[in-house]
């Protein structure tokens, strides 16, 4: 009799086993229908989350560009403005170290060619009016000690030069 009730104790737990797997295998089946009824719908809506994800990121990442693209701006102006500054600071140092230069080699410089510019104006304008009168006195603008002694020559050459055309005349 222990082999019967063996057979049948075998025949229940396979029972068992077979109306579980079943169960198992009817509930996949049923979670498979389910996804396919609202699977279009949870996808829609991932789609849809997705499109609003994608504006908000899209909407911060065009934010901080702008940002980006103001501040360097900010910087640009910035630099051409230093830069701008430096030029002008270097130029002017340029400019007095030539001016150092050609007064060592006693060249005169422009207030001295300006000065005697102002003396052959005044000099052209007293020959036109006829040399009866003479010119107003013009003073000779400061000159270095190196270009003083060259300058003056040849300012008196040309009011010799004057006095010699006005007896000619």
């Amino acid at each position: 009799m222990a082999t019967q009730d063996d057979e049948t104790g075998n025949n229940k737990g396979s029972d068992r086993i077979k109306d579980s797997a079943q169960q198992i295998w009817l509930a996949g089946l049923g979670a498979f229908a389910k996804m396919q009824q609202e699977g279009s719908k949870a996808f829609e809506a991932l789609v849809k989350d997705g499109a609003g994800m994608q504006k908000k990121t899209q909407a911060a990442a065009e934010e901080t560009l702008a940002q980006a693209q103001t501040r360097m701006a900010g910087f640009a102006s910035e630099f051409g403005t230093k830069a701008a500054g430096q030029w002008g600071k270097l130029e002017n140092i340029f400019e007095e170290r030539v001016a150092r230069a050609l007064e060592k080699l006693g060249l005169p410089s422009a207030a001295d060619y300006a000065a005697l510019q102002a003396r052959v104006a005044a000099l052209e304008a007293e020959l036109q009016r006829g040399g009866n009168k003479p010119a107003p006195a013009v003073a000779p603008a400061r000159a270095s000690r190196k270009t003083a002694g060259r300058s003056a020559a040849p300012a008196a050459a040309a009011k010799k030069t004057v006095r010699r055309s006005t007896k000619a005349g």
